[in-house]
């Protein structure tokens, strides 16, 4: 009986809404860093130039690569879900969210790519 409560967490409609919530608060805890990584500016060139330094590393970089994909499937996904609310549903909704996904994931790997 627990399972077919839960079956329609699997379909893939589902794991895009997740995704989209998730990535939204991923970025919700990134946002306090990066105005922290700002005000090092405002505390001195020194400070600014040595976090610069720091953020060429090859895991900074991958981790940049993650931010470009989380902003990508975010904004991705809530385009898709303007689409849901304001036009007629079809039967492509699952292709979209698949489409949206695979967008995020190419253009976040180039990103990576030209960042190294």
């Amino acid at each position: 009986m627990r399972a077919s409560r839960l079956q329609h967490r699997t379909g893939i409609l589902w794991i895009a809404a997740l995704v989209h919530r998730l990535a939204g608060l991923a970025l919700a805890i990134f946002l306090p860093l990066h105005f922290l990584t700002l005000g090092l500016a405002i505390d001195g060139e020194a400070r600014l130039d040595s976090f610069l330094r720091w953020t060429d590393a090859p895991l900074v970089k991958l981790s940049e690569a993650a931010l470009v994909f989380l902003l990508l499937v975010h904004m991705l996904g809530g385009l898709r879900l303007l689409v849901v609310e304001n036009l007629e549903w079809h039967d492509g909704q699952k292709q979209l969210a698949t489409l949206a996904a695979a967008v995020s994931a190419m253009l976040a790997f180039i990103f990576l790519v030209r960042a190294l």
